[in-house]
């Protein structure tokens, strides 16, 4: 609310999912909340927090209240060919200004989980562990880990042997092995040491 009340109408949250995942896209998500009436606005969004601390079902419902009551609501993606040509970081960031392009009110000021955007020239505040301690960050985790989750569920269906309906694309053992076993598909981050070297594995065999 600081930032509302040195009279900036319009704050978008932004966060990110998926950034230390071994296979599928960066996402990032964000988010304008109406903050005219603050009890109103905490009551519409209450038990929005960083989504990693909330269940799959109750992501799913609060994705669906934020897609309805907030101002704006915008996602943007960091591809796979992205993040291995230039890396995460860069990827993330390409996200974030893509998210902020689709957003439909123009914000006035920016804050961020832990992360600054120095191309983009409105105001802005880094906040560590801001999904945690901000409310639009946290709404931004949200629609950023539902959108992803999505994502991952869709390629689930053309690679099913990788298991990414369980994992998400994070390196489980699970998914380490299948990796083992059959192989990166054209997901998976070939930049990300595991991935890396196992194609340098592969590689050897092959000589």
């Amino acid at each position: 609310m600081a930032l509302f009340e040195q009279g900036y109408s319009f704050v978008a949250g932004l966060d990110e999912a998926g950034r230390g995942c071994l296979a599928g896209p960066v996402v990032a998500a964000a988010v304008i909340l109406p903050l005219e009436n603050a009890a109103a606005t905490l009551t519409c969004f209450a038990g929005v927090r960083d989504s990693k601390q909330l269940s799959h079902a109750y992501r799913e419902r609060l994705y669906e209240t934020i897609m309805t009551h907030a101002l704006a609501v915008g996602v943007g993606i960091g591809s796979v060919e992205l993040i291995d040509q230039h890396n995460i970081l860069r990827a993330t960031k390409h996200a974030m200004r893509a998210a902020l392009a689709r957003l439909s009110t123009r914000p006035h000021a920016l804050l961020l989980d832990a992360l600054l955007l120095p191309d983009i020239t409105l105001p802005q505040r880094s906040i560590i562990k801001g999904d945690a301690r901000c409310l639009s960050i946290a709404a931004a985790s949200i629609i950023a880990k539902v959108t992803r989750d999505r994502l991952m569920l869709e390629l689930h269906t053309q690679y099913p042997a990788y298991g990414f309906d369980q994992h998400k694309g994070y390196g489980t053992p699970a998914h380490l092995s299948a990796l083992h076993e059959h192989g990166a598909s054209p997901h998976h981050r070939r930049s990300f040491a595991p991935v890396r070297e196992l194609f340098g594995l592969f590689a050897d065999l092959e000589r």
